[in-house]
């Protein structure tokens, strides 16, 4: 059996390499000779895709980060949940996306094929996610996956957060909390006023808390989606999780060439993407 272990591998690694990669939609950063590449943080060591499906096929728990509006992330995260699905059964399929209100019409239609076009509107899906970008990982997580679930706190639960926040749990340190207050004002562009920032805060780290939860919960194998602010390991959802004994998700971070790298505090993989130019969302504040 151990003359075969090797040969199994290759075959494995053949397999995916085999899998080609969705050709890129970003037109920028593809000049930098590492894109399309993932780095392992913890040894500088630059991998294959494939190489990245092998070293999570083990992981019960896994965090993918993304900048919501690159469409090449989400084609990325399509790949590799196929990819992984292939080698070892993905029960759970987690999206920050998917509202705690919208479950009840995700278990209806969990397993079953329905149509396409009528999907957003069964779901009752928001405006603020573009389908075209999700709508094939929300096919997939309800045709492929067992579970497609929520990892998000809901809109109602938002709100009174907002009215009444909590301080911040002292797991974040000063430099955590320094991040995430240059986050909220980047954000706002600047516009949101000081007293409204601990509010803010409290929002964010009781999502984190809730997508900690949630993915802990979760039948495993299971690959939650979110924001990589969410996912990383210094500020977000790795800071919150509540299962002792057991080791915290590995961190896959999506990241566009041209700006600066995680590093192995903040995530375990950085996958390195082509770029989209960047779009001045505060010039609607002007």
């Amino acid at each position: 059996m151990r003359r075969l272990l090797p040969a199994l591998l290759c075959a494995f690694s053949f397999t995916l390499n085999a899998q080609e990669l969705p050709a890129w939609i970003s037109p920028e950063g593809l000049d930098d000779p590492h894109v399309g590449q993932v780095l392992d943080t913890a040894n500088g060591i630059w991998l294959t895709p494939a190489m990245l499906v092998e070293s999570l096929v083990s992981a019960p728990h896994v965090l993918v980060g993304e900048k919501h509006d690159n469409p090449d992330h989400h084609r990325l995260q399509l790949w590799l949940l196929q990819r992984l699905h292939e080698v070892r059964p993905q029960a759970s399929l987690l999206m920050e996306m998917i509202d705690p209100s919208q479950q009840a019409a995700v278990d209806r239609l969990q397993g079953k094929l329905t149509d396409e076009a009528q999907l957003p509107a069964e779901l009752a899906w928001g405006e603020g996610w573009d389908w075209t970008l999700y709508g094939p990982l929300v096919r997939w997580g309800l045709v492929e996956s067992q579970h497609l679930l929520t990892a998000n706190i809901s809109q109602d639960e938002m709100k009174a957060i907002y009215q009444n926040p909590d301080e911040l749990a002292g797991i974040y340190s000063a430099q955590a909390r320094e991040v995430l207050n240059d986050a909220i004002a980047t954000s706002h562009c600047g516009k949101l006023p000081q007293s409204q920032f601990p509010a803010m805060l409290a929002v964010q780290q009781q999502r984190d808390q809730r997508m900690a939860k949630q993915l802990a919960d979760a039948p495993k194998n299971a690959l939650l989606m979110a924001g990589n602010y969410h996912v990383r390991k210094d500020i977000g959802i790795p800071l919150h999780w509540p299962v002792e004994g057991v080791a915290p998700p590995l961190v896959v971070m999506l990241i566009e060439a041209g700006g600066a790298l995680p590093d192995r505090s903040q995530a375990d993989f950085v996958w390195l993407t082509a770029a989209m130019p960047e779009i001045d969302y505060c010039a609607q504040w002007e």
